[in-house]
């Protein structure tokens, strides 16, 4: 048998192998009945499971003689949702998925279905803003830092027009990216200004973290986070932006908003920086009373500065009762307020939702 024929035999003998090998899974694979198969190979695992936001019930998985384990579920309703494999108790991203969640610590995947029609935060065939990355050093806490900034469309062809900007911060599970790659804020904006809802406008997010993800039981460890992050925004990142970008430097033309910790950032920081911000927004956020206490001794004052102040939160949302009291305060100060009980949790379809409801009110 010459060398030729036994290189030959070799290969073929090989072939079962590297088709093995070369077999991608497709995770998720969407239908157009709006049923998803999620797969996953974990051949030494004993038991995986699909946790999927739009039930938020595990539910057991199948696996195969390939050791791919898989569910189809039927009729996944229209939206952005998250979800994560169990496999032997612990909480998994999908591999097969390039669509992540960004967070402190990944553990989600994104599964989008568009509605039909379209819904705000869906893709549309209309113009299109851009998303800038930025990194930089930051003179205020002395490290390197990221941020991302939306410029609305048209911004690139016009070179005279100077525009509002909204500060949009993120949870405390989240970083700087999630309100676009999670949250879809650009195609939220581009759809509402094309529709004539919302002006167009400049949006900057800043990493909400200036010094680590910090439990929520470490009062005095969170109020140096607070201080640093309010540092970080008025010595790096507003500066960056105004140095780049055409933002208009008139207060009434500032908004700073967010969600959950980026809602308490963003009271804590408006209400106490009237002279640079007009309209404040808190999505299942809270702050606590002393933190805008001067807000609230001259309400008179702070209510002549703030253009709006939009409040909202979920019904099952566990912020709620800090949020209720939160209005109460407000209430008897004599602080005019916007105040939303809506229906939904502590979770990003509510999120969304506010964010489309929000953006139409600035700038007006």
């Amino acid at each position: 048998m010459n060398r030729r024929l036994i290189c030959c035999l070799l290969w073929a003998s090989s072939l079962p192998v590297l088709a093995q090998r070369a077999a991608p899974i497709v995770s998720p694979e969407i239908q157009d009945d709006r049923s998803v198969t999620f797969r996953i190979r974990a051949p030494k695992s004993q038991s995986v499971s699909l946790r999927g936001q739009w039930n938020k019930q595990p539910v057991e998985m199948t696996k195969s003689d390939d050791n791919v384990w898989s569910i189809s579920v039927p009729q996944v309703p229209a939206g952005v949702w998250e979800y994560s494999f169990i496999v032997d108790g612990l909480t998994l991203i999908d591999p097969a998925n390039p669509a992540q969640k960004p967070q402190r610590n990944p553990s989600a995947s994104i599964l989008h279905i568009p509605g039909s029609p379209p819904n705000v935060w869906d893709f549309q065939d209309v113009p299109h803003g851009t998303v800038h990355q930025h990194t930089y050093l930051s003179k205020a806490l002395g490290k390197q830092r990221g941020a991302w900034v939306y410029t609305p469309p048209g911004y690139e062809a016009d070179t005279t027009t100077k525009y509002p900007l909204l500060v949009l911060q993120h949870g405390s599970g989240d970083r700087h990216e999630t309100w676009v790659t999670h949250g879809k804020a650009n195609w939220i904006l581009d759809n509402l200004i094309a529709a004539g809802k919302a002006k167009p406008m400049i949006v900057l997010m800043i990493d909400g973290h200036p010094l680590g993800m910090v439990p929520r039981e470490m009062a005095d460890k969170r109020g140096e986070s607070l201080k640093a992050f309010k540092n970080e925004l008025f010595q790096d990142a507003l500066p960056l932006v105004e140095k780049l970008y055409r933002v208009s430097s008139d207060r009434e033309q500032r908004a700073i908003a967010g969600l959950s910790m980026g809602g308490w950032q963003s009271l804590s920081t408006g209400m106490t920086n009237l002279d640079k911000f007009a309209w404040i927004g808190s999505f299942s956020g809270a702050v606590d009373e002393n933190e805008i206490k001067p807000a609230l001794d001259d309400a008179a004052g702070t209510n002549a500065k703030l253009k709006l102040l939009w409040i909202a939160c979920g019904e099952k949302d566990f912020l709620l009762e800090r949020n209720t009291q939160l209005v109460s305060t407000l209430k008897t100060h004599g602080v005019t307020h916007e105040w939303r009980l809506t229906p939904g949790d502590h979770s990003w379809p509510i999120w969304r939702d506010y964010l489309a409801e929000f953006a139409p009110k600035l700038f007006r």
